[in-house]
């Protein structure tokens, strides 16, 4: 994208857990994808590490813990294939920059995984956050940057729907348009 550094590869990441803390709750799917086209994608769901959880995130991403233990990959083979597609996708030279919509949550448990299960991180340890370079982008206050605004603004009235490659890619096509935005 032209608005990037030439340093600079911006990747939307979008998760979906079992609870709020990654240090008692699993997770249990990645979405991402370039911010730039052609957009690339990635997407796994992962075995869960325990069967902790809380009702409201399993209802709000229909994911089964029964049928991800049985079907899901194993999460250190997940972070595996998750660092090899961003290092293939991430032009030479370039520095992937994670991106996401409440990006403290999302970090925090790709931050938490790649550590514990790569030792590692291909993103390195900073996360942009969409929601605060929207605040920052219109002087607007913390609570005008929740999806019933950004979406209005972006995306037509969508709302995010919990499933991580949507989410991603709905991240990514916000993120494209307030970069464009800015830049006029």
């Amino acid at each position: 994208m032209e608005n990037e550094s030439p340093n600079e590869f911006f990747i939307s990441v979008d998760v979906e857990t079992a609870g709020p803390a990654p240090s008692q709750y699993s997770l249990l799917a990645i979405g991402a994808c370039t911010v730039a086209k052609p957009q690339k994608t990635f997407y796994i769901e992962l075995k869960p590490v325990n069967m902790d959880y809380q009702p409201e995130a399993l209802e709000s991403c229909n994911l089964s813990l029964e049928k991800l233990t049985a079907d899901g990959v194993e999460p250190a083979e997940a972070l595996h294939r998750f660092e090899s597609w961003v290092e293939e996708i991430t032009p030479q030279g370039e520095k992937p920059i994670f991106v996401g919509f409440n990006a403290p949550f999302d970090w925090m448990f790709i931050n938490d995984y790649f550590h514990r299960f790569l030792q590692k991180n291909p993103f390195g340890h900073t996360a942009l956050d969409i929601k605060s370079y929207y605040m920052g982008m219109t002087k607007g206050t913390w609570r005008e940057t929740t999806m019933r605004f950004v979406g209005a603004r972006y995306l037509d009235q969508q709302t995010l729907i919990h499933h991580a490659l949507r989410d991603a890619i709905d991240q990514a096509e916000i993120f494209r348009s307030m970069l464009a935005e800015a830049r006029d």
